[in-house]
C-alpha cells in the first residue's frame, strides 16, 4: 500500500530543555520540527522559526502531541498548512 505524501512520521516534538535559550523561544512551549532538516539555512529552525533550544528533548510526533496544551500555535498553523499542500509564510 502507498504511503501518503504527508505524515505525522515527517516531524517531531521537542522540548526547550530547563533554561530557556538566548535566541530560542522565551516561552515553555512545545515545538514542531521537520524530521529531515533543510540543508543551506543558517540554523535549524523549529516550523514556526524559532531557533532549536540547546538541549531538546526529542519526541515522537503522535495525535496526542497535537493535542498538547503547550504546543506552539504558529507552529500548529504552519503544519496544518503543510497538510494541505501548501508552503505557508510566517
Amino acid at each position: 500500500m502507498p504511503r501518503p505524501a504527508w505524515s505525522l512520521h515527517a516531524y517531531q516534538l521537542i522540548e526547550p530543555d530547563e533554561q530557556l535559550d538566548l535566541f530560542a523561544c522565551r516561552e515553555v512551549r512545545v515545538h514542531l520540527l521537520a524530521r529531515q532538516l533543510e540543508l543551506g539555512e543558517f540554523a535549524d529552525r523549529t516550523l514556526c522559526g524559532s531557533l532549536l533550544p540547546a538541549q531538546p528533548v526529542w519526541r515522537v510526533l503522535d495525535k496526542a502531541g497535537l493535542r498538547d496544551q503547550r504546543l506552539c500555535s504558529a507552529c500548529k498553523v504552519v503544519l496544518d498548512a503543510q497538510k494541505r499542500g501548501e508552503r505557508p509564510s510566517i
